[in-house]
């Protein structure tokens, strides 16, 4: 499905938009469920991604198949190899079959896991053979996805010794290890982290527990970027949030000062506010504790002739796509100016902005709704816009609610 957006003729409305649990927290969340099933959850997410993990839970199949699902995949491949007696051979769609997953496999198999490669080495298709897995010692590099780390630290409660875990060089996206070891915590799980090693005692049972999901920071990113486009005093209100977040892309708040946006927080909402034109004409930020947000950030600076360098992204070369060369083939058909290396993007300012573009998706959720708001300035086509369906299943419903006509 191709979907036309042209919103520079409509006039932004102070709307209320409820966004789902956060699908990072909740991924989490669902795999310590399974160790502790008197923990229950609330604000779930309702993304794809989400669902996927939870129907692979479920299944009793000897195959599962999660789709383009990332998370899932690196999430199960650990909780499958801790799972004695349960034999499965994971797999997902083609573009997750050629996102790598060794480092990940390797720790395991240190630990003593038993998983194989059906196809590629180093690739999905895994053959994995569940076991009563008694090693406690595992080193695993720092800068890889810190899905990989997280996937052990999900595992490590349920192993009858624990684990150590020792990260080998400058350790990236520190904040969602540190959303992971909030969440064992905050049930029980005893955790220390000093300097590069992390620890997980054993747990065998909880107490009877209720967490409520905080809604996803990355979904709310896109609607700062409206923000950033509207005029000076319009808002819209986002629920629920909370000031002290678990989640890294909560730094929204602060980077999107630069663009004039405030956030102000009010029980469990947060109204942004566009107090002012943009403060700097330039903008360098690192975006290694958040690259999920680098899209959004990218569109919109180019959207106000704003130049930017963001560093820090090399995380993004092994996403759904290569989002560094598909942020460039895209915002380069608006008329930008933008180079990208391998882990960072140099964006020039921009004076005019093609209009009537179609915008390629490739498969990536974040690609369809960072270009959303860019329907502020000029008509654009998304194509495959059903894609956003990965993280944010009611997204341009939502984002309809925002407008009206002027």
């Amino acid at each position: 499905m191709n979907l036309s957006l042209d919103y520079s003729d409509k006039e932004l409305l102070n709307a209320e938009i409820n966004i789902s649990g956060s699908k990072s927290e909740s991924n989490r969340l669902l795999i310590l469920q399974q160790w502790f099933p008197n923990l229950t959850l609330l604000n779930v997410s309702d993304s794809d991604d989400t669902n996927h993990l939870m129907d692979a839970l479920n299944s009793t199949s000897e195959i599962v198949d999660i789709g383009h699902a990332g998370t899932a995949m690196r999430f199960l491949t650990a909780y499958f190899s801790a799972l004695k007696g349960r034999e499965v051979v994971l797999t997902g769609s083609g573009r997750m079959q050629n996102r790598p997953i060794k480092v990940l496999v390797d720790a395991l198999k240190m630990l003593g896991a038993n998983i194989k490669y059906v196809d590629k080495e180093g690739y999905p298709p895994l053959r994995i053979k569940g076991k009563n897995i008694k090693n406690n010692k595992v080193s695993i590099k720092g800068n890889v996805s810190s899905q990989y780390i997280s996937a052990l630290l999900l595992i490590a409660p349920s192993l009858p010794n624990g684990l150590e875990i020792e990260l080998v060089d400058e350790i990236t996206s520190r904040p969602y290890l540190q959303m992971t070891l909030e969440l064992l915590h905050k049930i029980g799980v005893e955790t220390k982290w000093k300097d590069t090693i992390i620890t997980i005692s054993p747990k065998r049972a909880i107490e009877d527990i209720t967490i409520t999901v905080e809604s996803d920071w990355s979904s709310a990113s896109y609607f700062y970027s409206i923000l950033a486009l509207a005029d000076i005093g319009q808002s819209l209100v986002l629920t629920s949030y909370k000031k002290e977040s678990l989640q890294g892309d909560s730094c929204l708040t602060d980077i999107y000062e630069n663009f004039g946006v405030e956030t102000i927080f009010n029980n469990n909402a947060i109204k942004l506010v566009k107090k002012s034109e943009p403060i700097n004409n330039k903008l360098a930020l690192d975006l290694k504790n958040a690259p999920d947000i680098a899209q959004t950030i990218a569109v919109t600076c180019f959207a106000l002739g704003i130049e930017c360098d963001l560093y820090g992204l090399h995380t993004l070369k092994i996403k759904e796509t290569d989002r560094l060369v598909a942020l460039k083939n895209e915002l380069q058909k608006f008329g930008a100016n933008i180079e990208v290396t391998e882990n960072s993007l140099h964006l020039k300012r921009a004076t005019t902005i093609h209009k009537n573009i179609a915008v390629k998706t490739y498969d990536d959720h974040r690609m369809a709704m960072a270009f959303a708001p860019l329907a502020m300035k000029v008509p654009l086509t998304i194509e495959d816009a059903e894609v956003v369906t990965k993280s944010y299943i009611n997204f341009w419903e939502d984002l309809d609610k925002c407008f009206k006509k002027k």
